[in-house]
């Protein structure tokens, strides 16, 4: 073992570490029942938290935004435990423990029965450091197997975690969180070039804003007579092979490229290259993912056929696109797809609610504004440009994202330390 290290039940940890219950450093407590007639006030003394408000806009470290409020006078009548600030919290009950949400309390405030709150000894543990160390951790191993999913509190107690000396966690959850805020920073970027693009794409597509050098009139056509397209066929799973041709489905598609490696849908070259060989996607086609999607997701799959994409079969819910030669540039036909233009008309022809489920009847009805082809080229070139961007930085992000991740193994394991031993203590 390397000098300076000691096996403990969490493994190999500093020798200055310790390995301890969770029940050592802090106490499981569970939340309150909050009957519906007190639900609904957006102000008051004290945020009362349901799981569901996890999800609010705001809420992806600190809980800050609340869509219940009760009073002090309300808090005592219910009994409601009032969970300390800087407290960390997480479902508790059912499937949502699986989510694996872990989020820090901003101010004193209760929680539902659905929730549980880690209310830590600050004497002993830092709030940022643990949040990040069961962020790590799932929770969702802890599990009673029971018909409903639950955690138990003593469970929960008994979790033995690695515990370094609080200067030295305070170091850690330092060193993460400038790793966050680079990441908040990246995300925010990305958040704004995306919107920019899409105002880019809703002037150029339509003519509001011409480039330099382009004048004269634009026609609006509709999509049957600038391109043709045709829907994948319904292949039965009787139909499916162990190997063959791939067959293409909407999961495949993912802003601007197919992903057919891992597919487990096959279709035999007998089969493909004779009664669905009309099928065979080539290269240069676009496709496009017709079911199963939300109307906000449309312009996330839509995609190119590449060389090394083939061969590949189309499959229900999808449609490929060929422009017609001298009228409809493929480049521009792409930035349309995934414009919200397109998915205003066709969320408007569409059927189904919460998910999307259109097909070539819809399409043909779609309308877009067809300047001549120099023109499309130019608009698609400065849309692709601002693609590439776009793409750019989020593999920044992913990077920094991979490299937080890292930083977490090297760090809460103690195997990197960033205070020298003997220099722990707070």
């Amino acid at each position: 073992m390397k000098p300076g290290y000691k096996q403990s039940e969490v493994g190999t940890i500093p020798s200055d570490w310790d390995a301890m219950p969770a029940g050592t450093i802090g106490k499981f407590r569970g939340g309150n029942g909050f009957p519906l007639r007190f639900q609904g006030l957006s102000s008051g003394d004290h945020p009362f938290f349901k799981v569901s408000d996890m999800n609010n806009e705001g809420n992806e470290t600190l809980m800050i935004s609340a869509n219940n409020w009760i009073s002090e006078q309300t808090r005592k009548t219910l009994g409601a435990y009032l969970v300390p600030k800087d407290s960390i919290v997480f479902a508790k009950v059912g499937a949502a423990i699986f989510l694996e949400r872990k989020k820090i309390i901003a101010r004193p405030s209760c929680i539902d029965n659905n929730m549980a709150a880690f209310v830590l000894d600050h004497d002993l543990a830092d709030t940022n450091f643990f949040h990040s160390l069961l962020l790590s951790r799932k929770l969702g191993a802890l599990v009673a197997t029971t018909a409903l999913p639950a955690l138990n509190s003593k469970l929960l107690g008994e979790m033995i975690l690695p515990v370094p000396p609080l200067a030295e966690q305070r170091a850690i959850a330092a060193a993460l969180n400038d790793v966050d805020l680079l990441l908040s920073g990246l995300d925010w970027l990305v958040a704004k070039k995306r919107d920019l693009k899409q105002a880019a794409m809703q002037q150029l597509l339509t003519g509001k804003i011409r480039l330099p050098g382009f004048s004269g009139d634009w026609e609006v056509k509709l999509f049957a007579e600038v391109c043709w397209f045709q829907e994948g066929p319904g292949v039965r799973n009787t139909q499916f092979t162990a190997s063959g041709i791939k067959l293409l489905n909407g999961t495949n598609i993912f802003r601007g490229t197919l992903n057919l490696d891992n597919t487990s849908r096959f279709i035999s070259e007998k089969e493909a290259y004779g009664p669905y060989a009309h099928f065979l996607a080539d290269e240069g086609d676009i496709v496009l993912a017709s079911s199963g999607i939300t109307i906000e997701r449309l312009h996330e799959k839509v995609a190119f056929v590449r060389m090394q994409d083939l061969p590949f079969c189309m499959n229900t819910s999808t449609i490929r696109f060929k422009p017609l030669a001298g009228v409809l540039a493929a480049n521009y036909l792409f930035q349309f797809l995934t414009s919200a233009n397109f998915k205003r008309m066709i969320g408007g022809a569409a059927t189904g609610s919460a998910q999307l489920n259109f097909g070539p009847s819809h399409v043909a009805r779609v309308e877009l504004s067809v300047p001549p082809l120099r023109e499309q080229n130019a608009i698609a070139e400065v849309l692709t440009d601002m693609d590439a961007e776009l793409a750019a930085l989020e593999q920044r992000v992913a990077k920094n994202r991979a490299l937080k991740q890292a930083m977490m193994q090297e760090l809460l394991t103690g195997k990197t330390r960033l205070v020298p031993t003997g220099a722990t203590h707070a």
